[in-house]
């Protein structure tokens, strides 16, 4: 167990595979990302604003989130994005302080931060709810995840994001469920097959009566499971979970701070 621990935590602490270049916006020439220097050079020839600056590249217009928009439909019309979400995600700077907005879609290839929510779901019954990922999302098909996980909107707080989430991954209400508890927070950098994530995430648990049974609601989950603690831990052991989920299931069921 100590070994595949120490794995985990290495493998959530990953240098991309090919170099990356620091990505600053106008605002203050804060760093929100990072890129890869061919693609930036293919946005410079393509007319997009953004240019060589020093240590990296610099998007280089007012208001920012015009200059967002632009990139990342860029991104999609070169297929270089993930599923077209119409959703926007917020652009931070290193201390979280938010400078923008932008497409879902765009976040991994210029290696912009997100924030997500994830929710561990004891069982009342004992055990534990987890869901399958669908078999379309552009990260981690088909592998077990904790009973919620999605990504902070740019107008959300953590406490809409969960409740938005429960309900449309789970069909759950939060007012449902028992002991809903903040658990912290873990940060997981790796490369993604299109791009680089950096995902700051944010923990709860909460106990799931058992009158109730999740329903997926959005499409974005290929199954529910219940499972013991032991079927639990044998799964996990062989890989059947996304990296994040790993992280945050072990967590939970050994106590580690």
């Amino acid at each position: 167990m100590a070994a595949w621990w120490a794995d985990l935590q290495a493998r959530a602490d990953q240098a991309s595979v090919r170099p990356r270049d620091a990505l600053r916006a106008t605002r203050d020439d804060v760093v929100v990302g990072s890129i890869e220097s061919a693609l930036a050079q293919r946005m410079v020839d393509a007319g997009l604003p953004i240019k060589a600056a020093a240590g990296g590249w610099r998007i280089d217009a007012v208001p920012l989130d015009t200059a967002f928009a632009r990139i990342a439909g860029w991104l999609r019309e070169q297929g270089l994005a993930s599923a077209w979400r119409d959703e926007l995600l917020s652009v931070t700077d290193a201390g979280g302080a938010a400078v923008g907005a932008i497409e879902r879609a765009a976040v991994r290839p210029l290696g912009i931060a997100t924030r997500a929510v994830h929710l561990v779901g004891w069982a009342e019954q004992g055990g534990m709810w987890v869901q399958q990922r669908a078999f379309d999302k552009a990260t981690d098909p088909g592998q077990w995840d904790t009973l919620m996980g999605g990504l902070m909107a740019a107008d959300e707080t953590v406490a809409t994001t969960l409740a938005r989430e429960t309900w449309e991954e789970a069909g759950l209400h939060i007012a449902e469920l028992r002991e809903v508890t903040a658990r912290g927070q873990l940060t997981v950098r790796r490369p993604v097959s299109n791009g680089y994530m950096v995902e700051h995430i944010h923990v709860h648990e909460a106990v799931v009566p058992a009158s109730l049974t999740p329903v997926n609601q959005d499409g974005e989950v290929a199954a529910f499971e219940w499972l013991s603690l032991d079927d639990l831990r044998e799964r996990l052991q062989a890989g059947a979970f996304t990296l994040e989920a790993a992280l945050i299931l072990a967590k939970a069921l050994t106590g580690r701070p």
